[in-house]
């Protein structure tokens, strides 16, 4: 046995030997507890965290099971669809396992948290508490100080106040970085989005899909893809990426975009998943957005989000109901701006904007010259419509007016869409029919909006609708108020009762008024396209353009008003629809269309 050696080269023997023993096994369980707290806090934190903030990696987990977020597997959703598709990412429970009412105690609270903001006047000693609370949860969850309530209003009233006076003066938006389960996540996969068409096929350049040839010279020889009326917010998002006024800097931020496609994600449960998998994603979307500091400026009022479906496929008005998430009724969503390709008419915070299109120009040279097309085609039809028969639907008119178009065939183009077999479902079909009329029938469907309605403006065919919710009370940044300018509206009911003859109604429109009709129609072509997101307009706005100004005098109107000490929460929908067009709630000829009752 060898003696241990000191510092000072004497062995080491007896006390001193214990002691050096001592001091050794010491400091190695002072270092294991040290590392032992540091790595246990570290789990605490990673299980307790809602949504990382970098990207997914691994969001779809393609097998029947689910993954809590103790990564322990779980049936009960995959009971619910066959090919449900989850993610592994630390979550709360309930979010998976579906428990709505401990989802709506909790809302109910934020819910609450959200108004304390939007009252008209607070007294001192409830901002005082309000700074305080801020603080301390501030303190708490983030580790910084917020900043009260009134003060982090004023400091981003006007983000451009600054000494910023170039051409983003008051433009700057800022895009969030979302975890890519919420977009590029959904396109990696896109052979699950839908049962019944493969949407990859859409996906191609940049969401325009593939390419159309012009083999029958109807389109032009550019800019022409076989797009799905569905991809909006694919678009939109890639479009955003090439805005000129993008800033990194949130506080510069006159509005800040969210990136979610909800559309993609709410259709691949729609028809036969359980409704907590609906809720799945816009549930921990809001989460996430809540623990952001961008969030609790203004609570979201300053967040706008493109959803490419109808605005009621995420309306689940109550928990048993069959259809939808329910992303736009949480309060969160309330406070956002959600647009839309058809809005509800009594929201305050939806805004419809247009479909997508066949055209996307990449230059103004390539709208001028479709536009002058337009103008010179020669069409033999007074009327057509495009379209199938709604049987199931009781207030549907459509069976009238194919009976009419039938009736009348030399003055009638139909395109019947009784099966994906035919034409309707092929974009040289559609716009050559539509080049070839004078008026194009627009009746509602299983909602009030068609893209076709877009696809006939793009052919300079004058839209005919029969209920107001299918564009006047839509569209609203991108159509004249004056909807006689550019359509006729003739009542639905009048069709139906049969006091109306739709060929009678059209022929007796003074020709001079049809032609200003037709040009109007053609002159909001380019507000009603999305240019190529691969380059931009340079002296036209299309429907992009036009949608981000929308969005920034929304925005800016928002912050006026709660600096001015106006409440600008949620009061109800009822009259909405009334107050946008016309400014008042008072009786109006359109009220019977619009009776929820």
């Amino acid at each position: 046995m060898h003696d241990f050696v000191g510092l000072k080269g004497k062995p080491m023997i007896g006390k001193g030997h214990n002691k050096f023993w001592y001091f050794v096994l010491a400091s190695f369980h002072l270092w294991f507890l040290l590392l032992y707290f540091y790595f246990s806090g570290l789990k605490i934190d990673y299980n307790h965290a809602s949504l990382p903030r970098e990207n997914s990696k691994n969001f779809y987990v393609r097998n029947s099971n689910s993954v809590n977020a103790r990564g322990k597997e779980t049936r009960d959703v995959a009971r619910s669809s066959k090919d449900t598709n989850v993610t592994g990412n630390p979550i709360d429970n309930f979010f998976i396992g579906g428990d709505w009412d401990k989802y709506l105690d909790e809302m109910s609270k934020v819910n609450k948290e959200l108004k304390q903001v939007n009252k008209e006047h607070l007294t001192e000693n409830e901002a005082q508490s309000k700074e305080e609370s801020d603080k301390a949860v501030g303190s708490k969850e983030n580790g910084v100080d917020s900043v009260p309530v009134e003060e982090k209003i004023e400091e981003v009233s006007d983000p451009s106040s600054d000494s910023d006076s170039g051409p983003c003066s008051g433009r700057y938006i800022y895009v969030h970085d979302l975890p890519s389960q919420f977009n590029d996540d959904l396109i990696k996969h896109c052979e699950s989005l839908s049962e019944w068409t493969n949407m990859c096929f859409f996906m191609s350049n940049l969401g325009l899909g593939p390419r159309l040839g012009n083999s029958e010279k109807v389109f032009s020889n550019t800019g022409w893809y076989d797009t799905n009326q569905f991809m909006l917010e694919v678009i939109f998002h890639n479009r955003m990426k090439q805005y000129k006024c993008l800033t990194n800097d949130s506080s510069l931020a006159s509005a800040i975009f969210v990136p979610y496609y909800a559309g993609l994600d709410v259709v691949r449960y729609l028809w036969n998943s359980h409704r907590s998998v609906r809720d799945f994603c816009s549930l921990n979307l809001v989460k996430w957005l809540r623990e952001t500091p961008e969030w609790k400026r203004l609570w979201g009022r300053d967040h706008f989000l493109v959803a490419g479906r109808i605005t009621w496929d995420f309306r689940r008005i109550t928990k048993s109901a069959d259809w939808g998430n329910r992303l736009m009724l949480l309060p969160e969503s309330k406070n956002m701006t959600m647009l839309t390709i058809e809005a509800s008419p009594w929201s305050q915070n939806d805004f419809a904007i247009p479909y997508p299109t066949y055209f996307h120009p990449s230059r103004d040279g390539e709208v001028f010259q479709w536009q002058h097309k337009m103008r010179r085609t020669k069409r033999r039809f007074l009327f057509s419509f495009a379209g199938g028969a709604r049987p199931n639907l009781t207030n549907s008119i459509r069976g009238e007016i194919i009976n009419q178009c039938l009736a009348t065939r030399r003055r009638c183009k139909l395109l019947d869409c009784v099966s994906r077999s035919n034409g309707c479902y092929k974009p040289v079909y559609v716009m050559k029919i539509f080049q070839m009329s004078t008026f194009c029938l627009q009746p509602s469907g299983d909602s009030y909006t068609r893209r076709s309605t877009f696809d006939s403006i793009l052919a300079g065919c004058i839209p005919v609708f029969f209920h107001p919710g299918s564009a006047y009370v839509q569209y609203l940044w991108h159509f004249p108020k004056d909807y006689t300018k550019y359509s006729v509206f003739i009542p639905a009911n009048k069709v139906k009762k049969g006091k109306v003859s739709i060929e009678r109604t059209l022929s007796r429109i003074p020709k001079a008024k049809v032609l200003a009709m037709r040009d109007q129609v053609i002159k909001l072509i380019p507000g009603v396209v999305y240019a190529n997101p691969r380059s931009s307009l340079e002296t036209l706005e299309d429907a992009f353009d036009i949608t981000i100004d929308g969005v920034l005098e929304k925005v800016k109107k928002t912050r006026r008003d709660i600096k001015q000490g106006k409440d600008v929460s949620d009061n109800g929908e009822e009259f909405t629809w009334k107050k946008r067009l016309f400014g008042t709630v008072g009786k109006h000829e359109w009220d019977p269309f619009f009776d929820r009752s």
